[in-house]
């Protein structure tokens, strides 16, 4: 048997639940209340599967802290590690609650990393700099409003205020973990939930400046993420930049992955709408 026949690890993916117990907005594919069934549905074929754990990509809710309460305990069947990262519609919460989600995530802190044989995973808090997660008064607010202001001003697609931006701290921590990876010998998949190639309406105000330091290096295999509801693909430099199709979309059809990962390639095997793909690394 070829040493590239067994995958070394396999996780699984899921994005964009933004569950709510509100009626469906049709026009806009958003089905809040259906999310419930098919991240049970996604749990029970992931369970099915030796998995070294199950992220979700953001945006496990739409609105209101209490969805937390609905959703949550459908992760519990998973008898794999449940991670999260945070999503911009994890943060549509009131004010109060801001500084509570993550850890009602049972996240370790905004953003963090952690290794898996041999391959280190670098989680990033793409909201840190925007018009809606720091408390009011927080120097990133302020910060906020200038970036997307200037963004405006250029005409760029990506100037909304549901996108968002990585701190100057952030960005160098992520260009540390990658630099601490390559010393260790680990190859290093990065998780978001905005994208940052290929280039979209969608992606972080400072997708550029991620985009160069990523492709920069050769030990970073792959960049996931979701925000972007309809997927999409890119390549820059050796890295792979996957946007995960949103579970919320469709009334029953579902969209989740499980990614085996062997040592020359990346597996996506798709499941529902999501699509199945070949990353050669």
């Amino acid at each position: 048997m070829s040493s590239s026949a067994l995958p070394l690890f396999r996780f699984g993916i899921i994005a964009d639940p933004q569950y709510a117990a509100i009626p469906a907005h049709a026009a806009m594919n958003r089905y809040y209340a259906n999310s419930l069934a098919k991240v049970a549905e996604a749990i029970e074929i992931f369970n099915g599967e030796d998995l070294s754990f199950v992220m979700t990509l953001g945006d496990v809710i739409d609105r209101s802290f209490s969805s937390f309460d609905d959703i949550l305990p459908v992760y519990e069947k998973l008898r794999h590690e449940a991670l999260f990262l945070l999503g911009n519609h994890d943060l549509s919460v009131s004010a109060g609650h801001l500084s509570e989600v993550a850890t009602r995530l049972g996240m370790p802190s905004p953003y963090y990393s952690f290794s898996r044989h041999g391959w280190r995973f670098i989680v990033l808090d793409g909201n840190e700099v925007s018009t809606f997660a720091p408390p009011e008064g927080h120097p990133n607010r302020a910060l906020a409003a200038e970036m997307l202001a200037e963004l405006e001003e250029n005409g760029a697609r990506n100037a909304h205020r549901w996108n968002a931006a990585l701190s100057d701290a952030q960005f160098a921590w992520l260009a540390d973990e990658i630099a601490l990876a390559s010393e260790a010998g680990e190859k290093v998949i990065v998780m978001n939930h905005y994208p940052v190639h290929p280039p979209s309406e969608h992606g972080m105000w400072d997708s550029e400046r991620i985009v160069a330091l990523l492709a920069s290096h050769d030990n970073v295999v792959a960049y996931l993420n979701g925000h972007d509801h309809v997927g999409n693909y890119g390549m820059a430099g050796a890295c792979h930049f996957v946007n995960f199709k949103g579970v919320v979309d469709t009334e029953r059809e579902n969209a989740f992955a499980i990614v085996e990962v062997y040592p020359d390639r990346l597996e996506i095997r798709g499941f529902g709408r999501e699509e199945s793909r070949t990353l050669v690394y």
